[in-house]
């Protein structure tokens, strides 16, 4: 794929689906958009108001308790964004208009398969403009109790290196450490799903979170096993869905990021900390510009690829 150049859609695509913590149906459709947009979510279906412009932006959260939710914190927002950012992001596509009818995002099977199978079904084209990057120039860090999240520099490329550490054999300890690059974003990250444990199930439900969670979207943990009957798609699935959270918080940055990201039982309110302290200082990046290639648009050939959680921090 030719990176140069900023990208879009090729055409429309819609997805539809069921919202992980409202149940509620949900019908988005993803659309080409213009250089320099950046991913924008057309928000529908408020009641007494007209549709509602919201950038994907860290400056437009507005919620990060179990899923990241941008928009105001009344009903012109749009919840659980985290997966289609992370598919964007993992896929290199920059411009996107995303149509939604409702306030939460469509969890499909809980990881970002099905947005990286549309995004791929529908192609993408590359545009004039050339492609800007956030360059992280100097390390930030934050932490909170044991847990801490950092960015620093890096000469090229993002490497995110994500640990948790959770008290039960099941999940254990696990590191992965991942160089974004389409191809492997689509092999080795976009299929892992969010987890819950099943202890926490009822204390959700009564705050009105996990209404949509099932084991058709959720990787279900009980006390000693996972629940679901067809296992793990990965043996390390939970740090694998972790970096694929990271990466789709991180793209709120709007611009792919040049630098190294590592964290240590982070999460979506942690990764959207790290940016903030990013951007409280101007000397921590640069908006750097690739060179621009004097060509027509064409049509991006995509890679085929193969065909998210009621706990703490819906994982």
């Amino acid at each position: 794929m030719n990176f140069d150049r900023q990208t879009t859609l090729r055409a429309a695509v819609t997805l539809t689906g069921i919202g992980v913590h409202s149940g509620a149906p949900a019908s988005i459709c993803l659309k080409p958009s213009s250089a320099n947009s950046g991913v924008v979510f057309l928000r529908t279906g408020i009641e007494g108001m007209p549709p509602q412009l919201i950038h994907a932006k860290h400056t437009k959260v507005s919620a990060t308790e179990l899923c990241t939710v941008i928009g105001d914190r009344g009903p012109a927002s749009v919840s659980t964004i985290e997966h289609l950012m992370s598919a964007c992001s993992g896929l290199g596509l920059d411009n996107v208009l995303v149509e939604i009818d409702g306030p939460e995002m469509p969890i499909m099977d809980g990881s970002a398969i099905e947005f990286v199978r549309a995004i791929e079904a529908t192609g993408m084209v590359s545009l004039t403009a050339p492609r800007r990057y956030l360059k992280v120039l100097q390390p930030v860090r934050i932490e909170q109790g044991r847990a801490f999240a950092e960015l620093a520099p890096a000469e090229q490329g993002f490497r995110l290196d994500v640990e948790i550490d959770f008290d039960t054999a099941v999940i254990g300890r696990q590191r992965k450490i991942f160089d974004l690059e389409a191809q492997a974003y689509a092999s080795e990250i976009s299929k892992a799903r969010t987890f819950g444990f099943m202890r926490d199930v009822e204390q959700l439900w009564k705050a009105g979170f996990a209404q949509g969670a099932s084991l058709d979207n959720t990787v279900a943990i009980g006390e000693d096993k996972v629940i679901n009957p067809e296992g793990l798609r990965y043996g390390d699935e939970f740090v694998r869905h972790k970096v694929l959270d990271a990466i789709g918080d991180l793209a709120l940055a709007g611009y792919p990021i040049i630098g190294e990201f590592r964290s240590y039982c982070g999460g979506h309110r942690m990764n959207v900390r790290i940016l903030e302290a990013l951007f409280a200082d101007r000397a921590n990046f640069a908006i750097v510009e690739s060179q621009p290639v004097f060509a027509p648009a064409r049509a991006v050939q995509m890679a085929a690829v193969a065909p998210a959680a009621y706990a703490p921090d819906l994982h």
